[in-house]
């Protein structure tokens, strides 16, 4: 059992529109449940100032940080930047050593909601760090307890998997395991993993944590979309690096699921290595 979990800050963007209190207040609530300290984020471009009825980054700031103190109190350590530059690179950059970036979802539609998903996916490949992207329309709820996560038989899941332990643990919550076997996922570059292989040592770490495991042949996201309609939080795992790549199951998820989505980082391990490794071999000598 290896562990990928980080210790740093909770990120939140803050992004001066009036329903962004409600994102700001996930993740001060994850801030609180994990102690974490929680850094308010605001991203700006000088010409979106003059166009855009936004607050402007510091009134934004201000107001944030106003709504975290009535929440939270003076016991939650907090922080606040406001820094020039594209949403993606900016929050890129803060939340590079962050534990995870909390991120809001508008309500608009598709195409529109797809590249939105893209973008959202694109930080959790360059932060290396999850992202949970949260709709406007969110509330507290009893829902928050209830965590479901989305697991393939491949090492994409793997991250995912302790991600959503970790997170239905800090809620005293329950967690349903949800395995398509319907995915479309290229399994020709991994290692086939069992549902226990995926889950190993996480139930004995978080022995509080009640598990229910889902096994279907529906197609991963419809199954999902089940799930979460009764959910607080539902996990998928994506690939991990400086290029953003196209995940069809979590650009799905995020732009299709009401509650809300934490897409968890994949990094590569030493066996996926030898695969890929043995594959980038039998190309060269067969090449096409």
């Amino acid at each position: 059992m290896e562990s990928w979990t980080r210790t740093g800050p909770v990120v939140v963007e803050v992004d001066g529109q009036v329903d962004g209190r409600r994102i700001v207040d996930y993740a001060c609530r994850e801030a609180m449940r994990s102690g974490a300290e929680l850094v308010l984020a605001a991203p700006y471009q000088p010409y979106e100032l003059l166009t855009s009825d936004r607050q402007s980054p510091r009134d934004a700031l201000r107001t944030a940080t106003a709504w975290v103190r009535q929440l939270a109190g003076t016991d939650l350590r907090l922080g606040a930047v406001a820094v020039e530059g594209s949403r993606l690179q900016v929050l890129a950059r803060v939340a590079r050593n962050a534990r995870q970036l909390v991120v809001g979802r508008t309500p608009v539609r598709r195409p529109q909601r797809l590249v939105t998903a893209h973008g959202n996916i694109f930080l959790t490949a360059r932060t290396g760090c999850p992202v949970v992207v949260v709709p406007t329309s969110w509330r507290p709820s009893e829902l928050d307890q209830k965590v479901a996560v989305g697991i393939d038989g491949t090492e994409l899941s793997l991250e995912a998997a302790e991600f959503a332990f970790q997170a239905a643990g800090e809620r005293r919550g329950e967690l349903t395991v949800v395995h398509a076997q319907h995915t479309p996922r290229d399994h020709r570059d991994g290692v086939g993993l069992s549902v226990q292989e995926t889950l190993a040592g996480w139930a004995e770490k978080y022995p509080r944590v009640k598990l229910t495991r889902f096994l279907t042949s529906r197609p991963v996201v419809e199954a999902l979309v089940q799930e979460g309609a009764q959910a607080g939080l539902v996990i998928v795992g994506a690939p991990a690096g400086a290029l953003p790549i196209g995940d069809p199951v979590a650009r799905q998820a995020v732009s299709g699921l009401s509650c809300p989505v934490a897409v968890v980082p994949h990094h590569v391990v030493a066996p996926e290595r030898i695969v890929l490794s043995a594959h980038a071999a039998q190309s060269a000598e067969n090449p096409a």
